[in-house]
């Protein structure tokens, strides 16, 4: 059953990043976005969803990071794809375990 879910709503997992300035990547990221997100929440971070896929980015209390996380209804190859995008706009950031 956990199997079957998982293939039907694919996701990153967490995805952390160190980054120098953790409001203005936010802010590169929300600006990329904006103009196709049809529903735009920050109760933890800034997460924006499409028809397609949602994702949310939040930042550590404790640390200069972003955790990354990506969900789609059932299209892996769209995750991989928006992980590689997000990467993009997080400039000059060293990805963490």
């Amino acid at each position: 059953m956990v199997a079957e879910r998982m293939t039907s709503y694919p996701c990153s997992g967490e995805i952390n990043y160190r980054v120098d300035n953790v409001d203005a990547t936010i802010a590169r990221v929300f600006a990329h976005y904006r103009p196709q997100a049809p529903s735009i929440d920050y109760t933890d971070g800034l997460s924006m969803e499409f028809p397609d896929w949602r994702f949310n980015l939040p930042s550590s209390n404790t640390e200069p990071l972003l955790r990354l996380n990506i969900e789609s209804e059932s299209d892996v190859k769209l995750v991989k794809h928006q992980i590689v995008l997000i990467e993009s706009l997080i400039e000059g950031v060293n990805k963490i375990a």
